[in-house]
């Protein structure tokens, strides 16, 4: 079987790669502006100078601190999905773990901070398992949630499209951070980078041959029971959409679970098989994967498991992160892989 590992260090700029973003030469350092509002999840998050102690709740939160050159400010960092940014590693060894899973409100709290970062409302947010936003808000302690987050999950009527996802969401999270920690610059220059590589690959898949489809598969709770795959509105149908392929899932959820014979009767071109190092399901483990789509009667039959092509892909790829960019490379090299690009 054929398969398509990702790698991000690959094509992370150096200079983001050892801190040291510097300021272009054409111009001063822009330097924040306080007090500053910032509209944030429906509330308004208002700073009267730049924090000093953040909580990262959530992977990606934490290295968009580590890419703007913040980890230093970070006092304390949990739920972690794999390995931190290639490159990042002696800076995430500096910081605290407290949980790799879910945090403790009481846990958070001992880092002693002045600003939250959340990357799920499910964790920090109306219903979240580790807090509501107003625990902290009520000790004086600001909540940022991701803006990606808001968005996907923002309520909509009944049979209206889902919320779509575009990599300018991804962009506004490394923007406010910036402005808040009065790194605007550096901000500036990890967006750009960002936006030159999401053109780049664009321009490599500029028309595939005929009818490309493809399964995003996250995870199963059980082998035996639905699996976890992309519908509509999340990021990898703007990965597939983007790089001009048919998403098999009709469904406006982001993540709707779906039978393995309703998958097969669509037969997907590519697989696309979630990699990560939580065990919290059965269906985590990618090697558990490839054994299932190799050996199971009815996935088996999928052409695209018949004919191993099936990528394996992280699921930070698969989430709203500064890592989704990889996703469209790693998914343009598949294409490119499998011949299936003009």
């Amino acid at each position: 079987m054929s398969t398509v590992k990702n790698s991000f260090v690959s094509s992370l700029p150096a200079a983001l790669v050892a801190l040291s973003i510097t300021v272009p030469s054409t111009g001063l350092a822009q330097e924040t502006v306080y007090p500053l509002t910032i509209e944030n999840c429906g509330r308004q998050l208002t700073f009267y100078k730049a924090p000093s102690r953040a909580f990262a709740d959530g992977q990606n939160s934490a290295e968009v601190f580590y890419l703007l050159g913040l980890g230093d400010k970070v006092a304390g960092t949990a739920l972690w999905i794999g390995p931190v940014l290639e490159g990042f590693e002696k800076v995430d060894a500096r910081v605290p773990r407290i949980a790799e899973l879910d945090p403790s409100f009481e846990g958070i709290l001992a880092t002693k901070p002045d600003f939250v970062a959340t990357q799920f409302q499910w964790q920090i947010g109306p219903e979240g398992v580790v807090a509501r936003v107003e625990q902290f808000e009520e000790l004086s302690i600001p909540v940022y949630t991701a803006p990606a987050d808001c968005h996907l999950k923002g309520k909509n009527a009944d049979g209206a499209e889902p919320p779509k996802f575009s990599m300018d969401l991804i962009y506004r999270e490394i923007d406010e951070i910036a402005r808040i920690f009065n790194v605007a610059d550096r901000g500036r220059t990890v967006i750009g980078e960002m936006k030159a590589r999401e053109q780049a690959v664009k321009a490599r898949v500029v028309a595939l041959k005929g009818d490309v489809s493809a399964l995003f598969w996250y995870s199963s709770a059980k082998l035996n029971a639905d699996p976890y795959v992309a519908g509509e509105g999340g990021v990898p149908a703007y990965l597939m959409a983007e790089l001009g392929i048919r998403n098999v899932v009709d469904s406006n959820e982001e993540w709707p679970t779906v039978g393995w014979e309703t998958v097969a009767k669509a037969n997907p071109t590519i697989i696309i098989a979630g990699d990560m190092t939580r065990r919290r399901f059965e269906g985590d483990d990618i090697a558990v994967k490839l054994d299932f789509l190799r050996h199971d009667p009815v996935a088996s039959v999928m052409k695209a498991a018949r004919q191993g092509q099936i990528v394996e892909m992280s699921v930070q790829l698969m989430d709203p992160t500064v890592r989704t960019i990889r996703g469209l490379e790693v998914l343009a090299d598949a294409l490119e892989r499998y011949e299936f690009v003009r």
